[in-house]
Protein backbone atom coordinates (compact mmCIF):
# COMPACT_ATOMS: atom_id res chain seq x y z
CA UNK A 1 0.00 0.00 0.00
CA UNK A 2 1.39 3.55 -1.29
CA UNK A 3 2.22 6.05 1.70
CA UNK A 4 0.29 8.55 -0.41
CA UNK A 5 -2.80 6.60 0.55
CA UNK A 6 -2.50 6.87 3.53
CA UNK A 7 -3.07 10.23 4.31
CA UNK A 8 -6.51 10.07 2.82
CA UNK A 9 -7.65 7.22 4.79
CA UNK A 10 -8.72 7.66 8.76
CA UNK A 11 -6.13 6.03 10.57
CA UNK A 12 -7.59 3.35 12.16
CA UNK A 13 -8.82 2.18 8.77
CA UNK A 14 -5.39 1.88 7.74
CA UNK A 15 -4.20 -1.69 9.32
CA UNK A 16 -7.91 -3.19 7.77
CA UNK A 17 -6.89 -1.49 4.32
CA UNK A 18 -3.89 -2.90 4.58
CA UNK A 19 -4.87 -6.66 5.21
CA UNK A 20 -7.73 -5.80 1.95
CA UNK A 21 -4.88 -4.88 -0.48
CA UNK A 22 -2.55 -7.78 0.43
CA UNK A 23 -4.98 -10.30 -0.22
CA UNK A 24 -6.07 -8.22 -3.51
CA UNK A 25 -3.12 -5.96 -4.54
CA UNK A 26 -4.91 -3.34 -7.66
CA UNK A 27 -2.89 -0.24 -8.71
CA UNK A 28 -4.58 2.54 -7.37
CA UNK A 29 -4.02 6.19 -8.49
CA UNK A 30 -5.45 9.43 -6.77
CA UNK A 31 -6.97 12.08 -9.79
CA UNK A 32 -8.16 15.23 -9.59
CA UNK A 33 -11.97 15.95 -8.77
CA UNK A 34 -14.29 14.50 -11.47
CA UNK A 35 -17.65 15.86 -11.13
CA UNK A 36 -19.34 12.15 -12.20
CA UNK A 37 -17.77 10.06 -10.30
CA UNK A 38 -15.80 9.97 -6.70
CA UNK A 39 -14.37 6.62 -8.27
CA UNK A 40 -14.03 4.21 -10.72
CA UNK A 41 -12.47 0.93 -11.17
CA UNK A 42 -11.21 -0.51 -14.75
CA UNK A 43 -9.98 -3.50 -16.86
CA UNK A 44 -7.45 -2.58 -19.32
CA UNK A 45 -7.35 -4.82 -22.65
CA UNK A 46 -3.78 -5.87 -21.44
CA UNK A 47 -5.16 -7.57 -18.37
CA UNK A 48 -4.15 -5.05 -15.95
CA UNK A 49 -6.55 -3.24 -13.47
CA UNK A 50 -6.58 0.09 -12.02
CA UNK A 51 -8.72 2.23 -9.12
CA UNK A 52 -8.83 5.75 -9.55
CA UNK A 53 -9.98 8.31 -6.70
CA UNK A 54 -10.78 11.93 -6.36
CA UNK A 55 -8.06 13.53 -4.33
CA UNK A 56 -10.84 16.41 -2.96
CA UNK A 57 -12.82 13.40 -0.84
CA UNK A 58 -12.79 13.63 2.15
CA UNK A 59 -11.25 10.67 4.87
CA UNK A 60 -14.64 8.61 5.30
CA UNK A 61 -15.96 9.57 1.58
CA UNK A 62 -12.53 7.86 0.09
CA UNK A 63 -12.58 4.84 2.42
CA UNK A 64 -16.12 3.81 1.09
CA UNK A 65 -15.42 4.92 -2.35
CA UNK A 66 -12.02 2.64 -2.41
CA UNK A 67 -14.11 -0.39 -0.82
CA UNK A 68 -16.55 0.22 -3.49
CA UNK A 69 -14.12 -0.15 -5.92
CA UNK A 70 -12.07 -2.99 -4.38
CA UNK A 71 -15.42 -4.87 -4.29
CA UNK A 72 -15.59 -4.20 -7.94
CA UNK A 73 -12.32 -5.87 -8.25
CA UNK A 74 -12.88 -8.44 -6.53
CA UNK A 75 -15.98 -9.33 -7.85
CA UNK A 76 -14.93 -9.07 -11.24
CA UNK A 77 -12.05 -11.50 -10.49
CA UNK A 78 -14.88 -14.00 -8.85
CA UNK A 79 -17.64 -13.51 -11.86
CA UNK A 80 -16.50 -12.13 -14.60
CA UNK A 81 -20.27 -11.73 -16.32
CA UNK A 82 -22.23 -10.53 -13.37
CA UNK A 83 -23.56 -6.83 -13.29
CA UNK A 84 -21.66 -3.76 -12.15
CA UNK A 85 -23.66 -3.47 -8.85
CA UNK A 86 -25.41 -6.84 -9.16
CA UNK A 87 -25.83 -9.39 -6.35
CA UNK A 88 -22.66 -10.58 -6.39
CA UNK A 89 -20.97 -7.00 -5.52
CA UNK A 90 -23.84 -5.81 -3.30
CA UNK A 91 -22.35 -9.09 -1.17
CA UNK A 92 -18.52 -8.82 -1.70
CA UNK A 93 -19.17 -4.71 -0.58
CA UNK A 94 -21.16 -5.83 2.37
CA UNK A 95 -18.73 -8.28 3.55
CA UNK A 96 -15.59 -6.10 3.22
CA UNK A 97 -17.25 -3.09 4.50
CA UNK A 98 -18.67 -4.54 7.83
CA UNK A 99 -15.13 -4.29 10.00
CA UNK A 100 -15.03 -0.81 9.06
CA UNK A 101 -18.27 -0.31 10.81
CA UNK A 102 -16.71 0.83 14.19
CA UNK A 103 -16.83 4.52 15.89
CA UNK A 104 -13.20 4.32 16.11
CA UNK A 105 -13.21 5.06 12.22
CA UNK A 106 -16.64 6.07 11.47
CA UNK A 107 -18.42 9.42 13.29
CA UNK A 108 -21.03 8.51 15.48
CA UNK A 109 -23.06 10.64 13.31
CA UNK A 110 -22.35 8.77 10.07
CA UNK A 111 -22.81 4.79 11.52
CA UNK A 112 -26.45 4.50 11.53
CA UNK A 113 -27.01 5.97 7.84
CA UNK A 114 -24.33 4.17 6.68
CA UNK A 115 -25.35 0.49 8.14
CA UNK A 116 -28.83 1.31 6.52
CA UNK A 117 -27.16 2.10 3.30
CA UNK A 118 -25.10 -1.46 3.30
CA UNK A 119 -28.75 -3.37 3.63
CA UNK A 120 -29.37 -2.98 -0.05
CA UNK A 121 -26.37 -0.76 -1.51
CA UNK A 122 -27.04 1.53 -4.74
CA UNK A 123 -24.55 1.63 -7.48
CA UNK A 124 -24.41 5.32 -5.72
CA UNK A 125 -23.79 6.81 -1.67
CA UNK A 126 -25.64 9.71 -3.66
CA UNK A 127 -28.55 7.72 -3.87
CA UNK A 128 -28.85 7.87 -0.17
CA UNK A 129 -29.62 11.28 0.62
CA UNK A 130 -29.16 10.98 4.77
CA UNK A 131 -25.67 9.40 4.32
CA UNK A 132 -24.56 11.68 1.38
CA UNK A 133 -25.62 14.72 3.94
CA UNK A 134 -23.95 12.90 7.35
CA UNK A 135 -20.86 12.36 4.99
CA UNK A 136 -20.76 16.26 3.42
CA UNK A 137 -20.78 17.30 7.46
CA UNK A 138 -16.74 16.50 7.05
CA UNK A 139 -15.94 17.88 3.61
CA UNK A 140 -14.13 21.43 3.41
CA UNK A 141 -15.85 23.79 3.48
CA UNK A 142 -17.24 24.28 -0.77
CA UNK A 143 -19.89 27.49 -0.16
CA UNK A 144 -22.69 24.72 -1.62
CA UNK A 145 -25.76 23.50 -0.38
CA UNK A 146 -27.67 20.59 -0.90
CA UNK A 147 -31.03 21.61 -2.78
CA UNK A 148 -32.95 20.25 0.08
CA UNK A 149 -31.62 22.54 2.36
CA UNK A 150 -32.69 25.47 0.29
CA UNK A 151 -36.34 27.32 1.11
CA UNK A 152 -38.77 27.35 -1.83
CA UNK A 153 -38.67 29.87 -4.51
CA UNK A 154 -34.60 30.24 -3.55
CA UNK A 155 -32.26 31.12 -6.67
CA UNK A 156 -29.27 28.92 -7.24
CA UNK A 157 -26.30 28.44 -9.86
CA UNK A 158 -25.55 24.97 -11.09
CA UNK A 159 -23.23 24.66 -14.10
CA UNK A 160 -23.12 27.86 -14.29
CA UNK A 161 -26.77 28.27 -14.97
CA UNK A 162 -29.59 29.76 -12.93
CA UNK A 163 -32.15 28.42 -11.50
CA UNK A 164 -35.41 28.59 -9.18
CA UNK A 165 -36.61 26.12 -7.08
CA UNK A 166 -39.97 24.33 -7.20
CA UNK A 167 -42.36 21.86 -5.81
CA UNK A 168 -40.63 18.08 -5.07
CA UNK A 169 -42.41 15.53 -7.49
CA UNK A 170 -42.00 12.37 -5.57
CA UNK A 171 -37.73 12.27 -4.89
CA UNK A 172 -37.05 15.15 -7.41
CA UNK A 173 -37.48 19.05 -7.44
CA UNK A 174 -38.85 20.60 -9.94
CA UNK A 175 -36.46 24.07 -10.92
CA UNK A 176 -37.03 26.78 -13.68
CA UNK A 177 -33.63 27.39 -15.43
CA UNK A 178 -34.54 31.15 -15.54
CA UNK A 179 -32.99 31.77 -18.69
CA UNK A 180 -35.06 29.36 -20.80
CA UNK A 181 -38.17 28.78 -18.56
CA UNK A 182 -37.51 25.28 -19.23
CA UNK A 183 -38.40 23.00 -15.93
CA UNK A 184 -35.70 20.20 -14.77
CA UNK A 185 -35.92 18.01 -12.27
CA UNK A 186 -32.93 17.44 -9.24
CA UNK A 187 -31.91 14.94 -7.17
CA UNK A 188 -32.59 15.84 -3.59
CA UNK A 189 -29.17 16.01 -2.92
CA UNK A 190 -27.54 18.23 -5.80
CA UNK A 191 -24.94 20.59 -4.47
CA UNK A 192 -25.49 24.30 -5.92
CA UNK A 193 -24.78 27.42 -5.49
CA UNK A 194 -27.38 29.43 -3.48
CA UNK A 195 -27.61 32.88 -4.58
CA UNK A 196 -30.71 34.56 -2.82
CA UNK A 197 -34.50 33.87 -1.93
CA UNK A 198 -36.86 35.13 -4.77
CA UNK A 199 -38.90 36.70 -1.87
CA UNK A 200 -36.44 38.92 -0.42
Amino acid sequence: MSELLLKYLPEKAIPLVKEILTEHPIYIKIVNNRRTKHGEFKRFSNGNFQITLNNNLNKFQFLLTLIHEIAHFITYKKYQNSKPHGLEWKQNFQHLMLPFLQPSIFPENILPHLANYLKNPKASTGSDVNLTYALKQYDEMSGKNFIFELAHGSIFKFNNKNYKKGSIRRTRFECVELQSKKTYLFNKNAEVLYLKNDNE
